[in-house]
Order: C-alpha cells, then sequence, then structure tokens
C-alpha cells in the first residue's frame, strides 16, 4: 500500500516505473517465483523473484526497495547497473525474531539480505524517528548521514469518514453499539493474542470486531482461533472476519468504531492508526517504536506502555484505556476529530512524495 501511494504521487514528478510480487497490478509490473521452487522454502522463492526483476530494470538511473524481499533485487541493480539504490525500512529482521517460526533456516537469509543491501545502500529511509535510531542501532557500520526520515501517509480521500452502515450489518456488526475494532496480519508483532486477552476485560456490552487473517504459521493460526472460541464463549459480540476486506469496507467499519485498537510489540510507525484517525476514530494502541509520533496521547488517542516481561500488566492496561474512551464516548468522538484533522495537515502523500524525492537527489549519480 505504502509503494501504492508513493509512486502515485511521485509520478507527478518524475518517471517512475514499479515491480511487484505475485499478480498483475495497475501500474506495476509483476513478478512470480521459479515454478522449479514451488516447494522450496519461501525465502528462495523470494530471491527467484529478486532476479527477475534485476533483469527487467537495466536503463533506470536509481533503483529504490522496501523491505528485505525486494532489498536483493535493489542491491544486485546497483552492482549490475552500477546506479544508485535506496532502501526503505518498514521494520528490520533483528526485532523479528518470530519469522523464525514461519521460514525456519531462511530467516537467517533474509536478515543477511537485509544487512547486505542496507550497508550497502545510498540511502536509507526510515519511516520514524524511532526506526531510524533502530536502524543506526541494529547496524552501527553505517554512516547516520545516509539514513533518512520520511514517515509514512495516507490518502484522507480515500480513508475519510463514511456514514454509511451496511458493511458492518453485513458482517453481523451492530453499529448502533460501541464497538472496538482491530485490522491487521495475524502475527506476533501484531499483538493480537494480547489483544484477546485484554478483550475479556472490556465493559459488557462492547462489541469486539477482529479483522484479522493471514497467520504467519498454521500454530499461530490455531492458537489464535482456540483463544477467539474462548473468549467468545465467555462474552457475546465477539465479530472474527478472517477474509481481506476491499478498502472502502474497512473504512466504514473504521468510521463507526468507538475505539480502534493498535496493539503491536514492534511498530516502527503504524499505518493503520494513520486509516484509522482519518476515519475520524480514536485509537489506543502500544506505545511502541513510531506509534507516539502518530498517536498523541490524551489528544487523539491513548497510549499503552508495553514491557515484554509483564504481558498480563500490557494487556490490563489495554482494556483499561479502552474501558476509558468507552466510558466517555463526547472524549472519544473530540479525540477522532483532531487525529482527522492532524492526518490531513501532517500526512499527506504529496509531502511523502517529495521528501522521498529529495532523498533520491542527495544520492550519488542521482
Amino acid at each position: 500500500m505504502h509503494v501504492d501511494f508513493l509512486v502515485r504521487e511521485l509520478r507527478r514528478l518524475i518517471d517512475v516505473d514499479m515491480h511487484c510480487f505475485g499478480a498483475d497490478r495497475p501500474g506495476a509490473i509483476a513478478h512470480q517465483a521459479d515454478p522449479r521452487l514451488s516447494v522450496a522454502n519461501p525465502v528462495l522463492r523470494t530471491l527467484s523473484v529478486d532476479l527477475a526483476m534485476v533483469a527487467e530494470v537495466a536503463g533506470a538511473d536509481l533503483v529504490h526497495s522496501h523491505t528485505w524481499y525486494a532489498n536483493f533485487a535493489g542491491h544486485l541493480a546497483k552492482l549490475m547497473y552500477g546506479i544508485p539504490h535506496v532502501v526503505t525500512a518498514h521494520s528490520l529482521e533483528p526485532r523479528r525474531p518470530w519469522k523464525a517460526e514461519q521460514l525456519g533456516g531462511g530467516y537467517a537469509a533474509s536478515s543477511w539480505v537485509e544487512e547486505m543491501a542496507f550497508a550497502a545502500a545510498d540511502a536509507v529511509i526510515a519511516v520514524s524517528d524511532d526506526m531510524r535510531e533502530d536502524i543506526l542501532h541494529c547496524y552501527p557500520q553505517l554512516d547516520r548521514e545516509r539514513v533518512h526520515v520520511v514517515r509514512n501517509g495516507i490518502d484522507t480521500d480515500l480513508y475519510a469518514p463514511d456514514l454509511r452502515t451496511d458493511v458492518p450489518r453485513r458482517l453481523g456488526i451492530d453499529p448502533r453499539q460501541p464497538y472496538v475494532l482491530f485490522v491487521g496480519r495475524i502475527t506476533r508483532q501484531k499483538g493480537v493474542a494480547h489483544l484477546i486477552a485484554a478483550a475479556a476485560e472490556f465493559e459488557a456490552g462492547v462489541q469486539l470486531v477482529l479483522c484479522a487473517g493471514a497467520p504467519d504459521t498454521a500454530e499461530l493460526g490455531e492458537q489464535t482461533a482456540t483463544a477467539v472460541e474462548q473468549l467468545q464463549a465467555e462474552r457475546g459480540g465477539v465479530i472474527w472476519v478472517r477474509q481481506m476486506l476491499p478498502r472502502e469496507d474497512l473504512v466504514q467499519l473504521l468510521t463507526h468504531a468507538t475505539v480502534f485498537v493498535c496493539p503491536s510489540v514492534y511498530e516502527p510507525l503504524g499505518i493503520v492508526n494513520l486509516e484509522a484517525m482519518a476515519c475520524g476514530t480514536a485509537v489506543v494502541a502500544s506505545a511502541v517504536g513510531g506509534i507516539p509520533e502518530v498517536v498523541d496521547d490524551g489528544e487523539t488517542g491513548l497510549l499503552v506502555p508495553y514491557d515484554e516481561t509483564r504481558p498480563r500488566h500490557f494487556e490490563h492496561g489495554l482494556a483499561a484505556r479502552v474501558n476509558e474512551l468507552l466510558a466517555d464516548p463526547g472524549g472519544a468522538t473530540r479525540m477522532g476529530r483532531i487525529g482527522r484533522e492532524r492526518v490531513v495537515e501532517d500526512f499527506g502523500w504529496d509531502t511523502v512524495a517529495r521528501a522521498t524525492l529529495s532523498v533520491y537527489e542527495s544520492t550519488s549519480g542521482a
């Protein structure tokens, strides 16, 4: 999504070709993994896509890769064609050790790709101030001057309050009653298990809507299903939407939620919080990574300290802050209004594109 919106704005300023994984997308050139690797480790399939990308970018003046999935392509293109390589870091492999559960030995390979690409990149873009410090901590060999901060953006025309209620009603949600909303993948990073545990302490009668799918592993998916079933047995109004919803459907859900919750244990910025704020909804979020740079505690939402050694304390904190807003719907509405105003003012994609172009221009030979 970040690349989709960024490229749309960059194309107003410069010529951009976009290369993506998998299925064709409007305005992008798609690449598939080598079919001979269909049963291989996912990292090997990813690297085969990278090789196909490199073969297609000859003639470019600069390459810009996002995450380790494409970092290998960017690094090889730099070597093959003698052009600058810019990397945007949306997360860091050393901060996601649980990925070894999903990738096995592939996690060591993905970590190697990321470190190699960062070390050789002409510029590294962090999506938050906290992320920049994290990059420099994980990769101290980097020149600080090559690490820039360009925060994520949000399209406030697409993400705007939608007062229609057909989507929540279709999904079994009563929009007339308060509900707490989560949107994200089922991964340890997103803290879904913490939210489910916290929900046992939510005020009686409030609905919990989990738009959560694509588990990292089958085991994690089963653990989540068991936890949701147990919660549903203890209280009503727990609605689990497993399929990926189109953007326009999510906008309706975000608009009518009383509180949006982001319980991530690791989050370089948290663009989903921008989406909720753009739809005029108050946010309760963990105070990790770049989230405090988006959610202004007490103004656009409420923050909860996270300590991995005290998970139950974090879960109690989530429940307490959610209940605080549920008990003060006027305050939640005010926070949502201020959040929308802040997103419109500070997080437009046109601003992101201009800042990104400035990074391109700072690289040698760009």
